[in-house]
Parts: structure tokens; sequence; C-alpha cells
């Protein structure tokens, strides 16, 4: 193998792990973030967890992230989407911090 063959087999590791990070802080994400809507509308235990379930499939109906806040929204009525998209920035970064030190 060249040098060349060799960075470009090094970057494409590294896309493939950033992409695998990325992946698993947007599904941690949805989880906090479907745990904290489960918490204000009164559910606790196996309910909340099928609630933080249903957010992070909810991630899957299209493309980013506006189908979980729409689906959040939804069901809370007491919260403006810019309020959850801000509730979710602040956890998406608590979920950055939580996979790095799991590294």
């Amino acid at each position: 193998m060249t040098t060349f063959d060799d960075r470009e087999t090094a970057f494409e590791a590294k896309f493939a792990h950033d992409e695998e990070m990325q992946f698993k802080a947007e599904a941690r994400t949805n989880k906090k973030l479907g745990l904290w809507a489960a918490e204000k509308l009164g559910k606790t235990g196996d309910e909340a967890d099928a609630y933080a379930k249903e957010v992070i499939a909810s991630d899957f109906e299209e493309a980013g992230h506006e189908d979980v806040v729409r689906k959040v929204v939804g069901d809370l009525n007491t919260v403006t989407a810019e309020e959850v998209r801000a509730k979710r920035a602040a956890l998406m970064i608590e979920a950055k911090e939580e996979l790095a030190g799991e590294a």
C-alpha cells in the first residue's frame, strides 16, 4: 500500500466512526428528550421508558429532527417548538459528553 492508500483508509475509518457516534448521540438525545417529556406528562417507570421509545421511533419518519419536535410539542401542548428545540440542543451536548466519557 502507498501512503495515499493508508491516508484514504484512515479518512474512511474516521468518517465511519464519526457517523456512528453522531447516530448514537442523536438516539441518546431523543431518549433523554422523551424522558423529559414523559416527566412533564406525569409518566414514570415503564410508562416513561415506553414513551421515550416512541420519541426515538418518531425520528425515523423523516430526515432531521423536526419529526421528533412535532411529536413532543403535539403530545405536551404546553411547550412551543422553540422550547423543545432548545431543550433538545442542550440534551445533545449532554449526550455527546456522555459518549465521549464512555470512549
